[in-house]
């Protein structure tokens, strides 16, 4: 399964391979060392894009869990509220997941510049904050961009309610996902460094 916004990537190569393939066939273009290397770079990138925008069917975890696929890269308190932030690598699956059941109250974007996304001074970048009313209370999750990943991929609107698991976005190329927790309510389960799958690792449980 392809996450949404990989057809075009992986419709226009998959039409250089088959054209390539006709012109070949057809002697229009006969095969060369020039031609054969830039079919199977061709090749590559098909290989790259239908790799990159997999979205695989996953069981829902239990308790609260990651928006995203990759390692827990900070666990911080910020006064009542817990920081549970997620570095996603090019190598990890980019569809974002639902970490609870909840309604989208707000959706914005804010922030500037494109640091590194493991760095603390990436805080500051362009990113995408996503605001749910939650049985717990206020939740947010926030997508950061990063040097390379500079494309947030939103899936919902305002007034949306989606399920524990359910996708709602994606970046591409990497980067992080931010989970913000009342503190209160809800307590990390896992440490910094720990890896964590999007909709099935779960980060968190309601304290008894």
């Amino acid at each position: 399964m392809f996450a949404p916004g990989a057809g075009r990537p992986l419709g226009i190569t998959a039409g250089f391979l088959v054209l390539g393939a006709v012109l070949a066939a057809l002697r229009v273009l006969p095969p060369s060392f020039a031609f054969l290397a830039l079919y199977f770079m061709a090749l590559g990138f098909w290989a790259f894009f239908a790799w990159f925008f997999r979205d695989p069917e996953r069981p829902v975890g239990e308790g609260i869990v990651s928006p995203a696929d990759g390692r827990v890269r900070a666990i911080t308190v910020e006064g009542d509220r817990t920081r549970i932030s997620v570095f996603m690598n090019v190598t990890d699956v980019h569809v974002n997941r639902m970490p609870l059941d909840g309604t989208f109250s707000q959706i914005g974007t804010a922030g500037s510049g494109y640091r590194p996304a493991y760095q603390p001074d990436a805080d500051h970048n362009v990113a995408r904050t996503y605001d749910l009313d939650t049985a717990y209370g206020p939740v947010r999750v926030v997508q950061v961009t990063g040097i390379l990943a500079r494309r947030l991929v939103s899936f919902v609107g305002v007034g949306d309610r989606r399920r524990r698991g359910d996708r709602f976005g994606m970046i591409v190329l990497g980067s992080r996902v931010d989970l913000v927790l009342p503190n209160r309510q809800l307590a990390p389960v896992v440490r910094e460094g720990d890896r964590v799958q999007a909709g099935r690792t779960t980060v968190a449980q309601e304290r008894a």
